[in-house]
């Protein structure tokens, strides 16, 4: 039980709200019918009425309904705390420390339940049980958020307008906290409140900003968009696996190639692929960019067709020159082979992205093959060209390949325009091609035959 004298302090503490007059919009104001709402979504919201607690759609998922898409998951917001929704759902589950969340298990299908957040506030030490926990750093990055408040403070603690609009099943009508119906007609990407506190309180709102921009067609509002660049380095205190959590929705969802260039423009990326980003500096419509770009755009057109897509093929494209480069100068500098040199530098390279971005082992590992395939594939003579048609991992390598001749042409297209005819051949065909001279299967002479004859010593045996 609450105590008698909580809503009392709590509205003491709330500060002057950011927020526009609250929007009410009919059913018949707006397009959402419950038909195009997940069933199960439906049971979450009518089980915390009827147990007595509000409970509304919000996010995401009214977004997209207004906008005539299909949403991608369906998040619920209430004034029940989550031990409390716990206790309504068998089916459910307690997740995060920064932000504490309940899930919902139906199945596969997985229903967010959110607690309304309050405005942050110091702890006071007599409200013995409550969970207004919150902490920030020097930065104003927020570490723990577990406050608890009212619907409007909820609304004005959301990143962006289009993002505080809530569906209430009492009366079937939406409710528009920030003016995100206007935004959504304007094609606005708008931040709630100060773009530079908001932002600080969490980095990450810069790339989602980017990526809702792209994947709903919309403009970054100017204000939105004006403090990126300068604080686009506090994104090295998000840790690296929140990091590669964003980089999957921002390219793995179809809109790569333009959440790319949106990063490249503001900054971020300089500040996430520090190494990337220098490659690409030196010459900016060079290699470099030409393979990145045709990676992404493949990545998209993959997506597109309902084709598979791993990251680690995108981080082989991202990185490959910074590899090279640095292979290519530990061969100068310590007159490594050249095997060796591009072991060391793929690990020193994965390395230093492990500090922004965590890429999980089972993608290193296929980036580090990728790798490894184009100096094998350049090289490879006689029986060795075959046994690479076996490895698991050649298809990834030679559509690497073509990447890199598309970007550099020369002699790059004539080894990969190679390859595509051994592989069409039949196993005749491929013995006389590996006869011919080519970018594979060229003349080479004979090894030099050592003698192993152990000399005899000129000292007599004692």
């Amino acid at each position: 039980m609450r105590k008698g004298n909580n809503a009392d302090k709590q509205a003491a503490l709330v500060k002057h709200s950011v927020l526009p007059p609250l929007q009410r919009l009919s059913r018949d104001q707006h397009p959402i019918s419950r038909k195009q709402i997940s069933p199960n979504a439906l049971k979450v919201l009518y089980r915390l009425k009827d147990a007595g607690f509000e409970a509304y759609l919000v996010g995401g998922c009214i977004r997209d309904l207004m906008l005539g898409l299909e949403p991608k998951d369906f998040d619920v917001a209430t004034n029940a705390k989550p031990e409390e929704v716990r206790q309504v759902f068998r089916n459910c589950r307690l997740i995060g420390r920064r932000f504490r969340l309940a899930h919902v298990l139906f199945g596969r299908e997985v229903i967010e339940v959110a607690t309304f957040r309050g405005h942050h506030s110091q702890p006071d030490e007599s409200d013995e049980g409550e969970h207004h926990l919150s902490k920030a750093s020097e930065e104003g990055l927020i570490l723990r958020d577990n406050v608890y408040g009212t619907i409007e403070e909820d609304a004005e603690r959301r990143d962006f307008t289009i993002n505080a609009l809530y569906y209430s099943i009492n009366h079937f009508e939406v409710l528009d906290f920030a003016n995100g119906v206007q935004a959504i007609a304007e094609r606005k990407i708008e931040l709630i409140g100060d773009p530079e506190t908001r932002y600080r309180e969490d980095p990450v709102r810069m790339l989602r900003a980017i990526r809702f921009a792209t994947k709903l067609n919309m403009l970054i509002a100017p204000a939105t968009a004006e403090p990126i660049p300068q604080l686009a380095s506090l994104l090295k205190s998000i840790p690296p696996a929140r990091l590669f959590e964003e980089f999957l929705k921002l390219f793995m969802a179809g809109k790569a190639f333009d959440n790319f260039m949106l990063m490249k423009q503001y900054g971020i990326l300089k500040q996430l692929l520090p190494s990337l980003h220098k490659a690409i500096a030196q010459e900016p419509e060079g290699k470099v960019f030409q393979l990145v770009s045709q990676a992404l755009q493949d990545t998209d057109q993959r997506v597109a067709d309902g084709k598979p897509v791993t990251p680690a093929f995108l981080f082989a494209a991202f990185l490959w020159y910074p590899v090279e480069i640095r292979s290519q100068t530990l061969q100068l500098e310590s007159g490594l082979p050249p095997v060796d040199a591009l072991n060391i530098a793929m690990t020193e390279v994965l390395s230093e992205l492990q500090q922004r971005i965590a890429l999980p082992k089972r993608f290193s590992l296929v980036t580090r093959d990728i790798w490894s395939l184009q100096n094998r594939l350049a090289r490879s003579r006689g029986k060795r060209a075959l046994s690479l048609l076996q490895l698991p991992k050649f298809r990834a390598g030679y559509d690497f390949l073509l990447l890199r001749a598309k970007a550099e042409g020369g002699d790059l297209q004539q080894l990969a325009d190679w390859w595509l005819r051994f592989q069409q051949e039949n196993e005749t065909g491929q013995q006389q091609m590996l006869q011919q001279p080519g970018p594979a299967g060229g003349e080479h002479k004979p090894r030099r035959r050592r003698n192993y004859k152990r000399k005899r010593s000129s000292q007599p045996k004692p």
